[in-house]
């Protein structure tokens, strides 16, 4: 069994950051670099998101997308890295709040680090 906290970093980031690549470029006319220094990684890696290679294992709700799109929104104008983080975190917990992590993951729990429980 895999914990919830890595079922959410080999599936659900990439594919948070493959959306967010593919808002950055798609939606706002970005480039692949402009991209990558937005989510702070390789061009290269901005490459295999669009081309489906990383983090195309989860297809996200509307509404989902949604907040992932705000959030890029707030990215795009620009946040300190501790707003960053907070706003990936967000994405984080929005996604397994909205029931993905339960429906695809049926034994893994809310994740502990970020104190969420079934409760809340």
């Amino acid at each position: 069994m895999k914990t919830t906290c890595e079922i959410m970093v080999q599936k659900v980031l990439p594919a948070i950051r493959a959306e967010i690549a593919r808002i950055i470029i798609f939606e706002h006319g970005r480039t692949q670099q402009e991209a990558a220094d937005v989510l702070d990684i390789s061009r290269a890696a901005i490459s295999q998101y669009l081309s489906e290679k990383r983090g195309a294992d989860i297809d996200f709700s509307d509404v989902t997308r949604g907040e992932i799109r705000t959030f890029t929104a707030e990215l795009l104008g620009g946040l300190s890295a501790k707003e960053q983080v907070r706003g990936m975190c967000g994405v984080c917990k929005y996604v397994q709040k909205s029931g993905w992590l339960n429906k695809n993951e049926p034994d893994a729990g809310f994740c502990v680090i970020c104190g969420d429980s079934e409760d809340s």
